[in-house]
């Protein structure tokens, strides 16, 4: 398993390596008239990129903490946790 994690790492660090060798070229960002700014192309991929990432990170960080609360909320409703519970036959006596 981990010489497939190591194959996988080593073919994308040189898609990666390759694809911003192949776009070295400097583009212009424009905001409007108020604000430019040039730099390599890659640069400005890598960055889109890592701004998905992070997007993504934050979005099922959000997710988790919101579950964690309904579980917390749950676990702590004694109304509910009864209802929740499998029924045994010593509960009918």
């Amino acid at each position: 398993m981990a010489f497939v994690r190591w194959t996988v790492g080593v073919i994308v660090f040189l898609a990666l390596l390759f694809l911003s060798l192949q776009n070295a070229d400097l583009v212009t960002v424009r905001f409007y008239h108020w604000f430019s700014w040039q730099a390599p192309l890659i640069f400005l991929l890598l960055i889109a990129f890592a701004a998905g990432i992070i997007a993504g990170l934050l979005a099922g960080l959000l997710r988790s903490a919101r579950l964690k609360r309904q579980l917390t909320r749950m676990r702590n409703d004694p109304g509910h946790a009864s209802a929740t519970q499998p029924r045994t036959p010593l509960d009918e006596r």
